[in-house]
């Protein structure tokens, strides 16, 4: 299959001007599962369009763990910072969570575009208004919904930006990524399984009745796709 950047669904919003100024520096690249993109602390020297991967945002702390606390996929931009001022350094760690590909733009090459093309810098800001709205929701469900609520969030969300119904997350990851025990996970894949929602092998899911995994969700899934679409312009079904 050929590989085109407006397989992201962030640069298929571009107006043509604004899209055409980018073309040229944009570099296809392999994201292999485990990938650091970047880390706290340190400078972005590149930005990354997602096309076929999924690329987990993550928060360290001093015990160890990294909850996840957005999720990138063919919707948006890995390293929104750069477009935010100042040297382009973030308090957090983006890893490729599902292999795939996508494409790459040097910082200073997308933060002079982003200068000089109105359409790209308001497109590009309301994204990063976007994933903040990802981000405070992802928040607010770890604090206040149950395990099955936030299985359930983490899967469609990573359907809805690799768009395929398979999802390789193994329990002992969707565990690490939700900051929850690895038996409450096991005990929710299960439970998923016996209702016929999803199959469960070797640590690939396959989404079986997407309808009624959307209505055993919480809302906060509902929250931060709308937001999407009102940022890609996508029409709600």
């Amino acid at each position: 299959m050929r590989r085109t950047p407006t397989q992201n669904r962030l640069l298929a919003a571009l107006p043509a001007e604004a899209y055409e100024r980018l073309a040229p520096h944009l570099e296809p690249v392999a994201l292999p599962r485990g990938l650091a993109i970047y880390e706290p602390g340190i400078a972005l020297d590149y930005a990354y369009f997602p096309i076929s991967s999924i690329v987990s945002v993550l928060s360290p702390m001093k015990d160890g763990a990294s909850p996840e606390v957005a999720i990138i996929g063919n919707d948006g931009l890995v390293g929104v910072a750069l477009l935010m001022g100042g040297m382009a350094i973030t308090n957090t760690r983006a890893v490729v969570q599902s292999a795939g590909h996508g494409f790459r733009i040097r910082s200073l090459m997308l933060q002079s575009a982003a200068d000089d093309v109105t359409p790209l810098r308001h497109l590009m800001l309301r994204y990063a208004q976007s994933l903040i709205t990802q981000m405070t929701q992802t928040a607010a469900c770890n604090r206040f919904h149950n395990i099955d609520q936030q299985v359930c969030r983490l899967l469609l969300m990573c359907m809805d930006r690799w768009a395929t119904n398979r999802l390789s997350l193994p329990h002992e990851r969707i565990s690490h990524l939700l900051g929850v025990r690895r038996e409450g996970v096991t005990a929710t894949s299960r439970n998923l399984a016996a209702a016929g929602l999803i199959s469960y092998h070797r640590g690939c899911i396959t989404i079986l009745d997407r309808p009624q995994l959307e209505a055993r969700v919480c809302e906060c899934y509902a929250v931060v796709k709308a937001d999407v679409a009102r940022i890609l312009l996508i029409k709600q079904s």
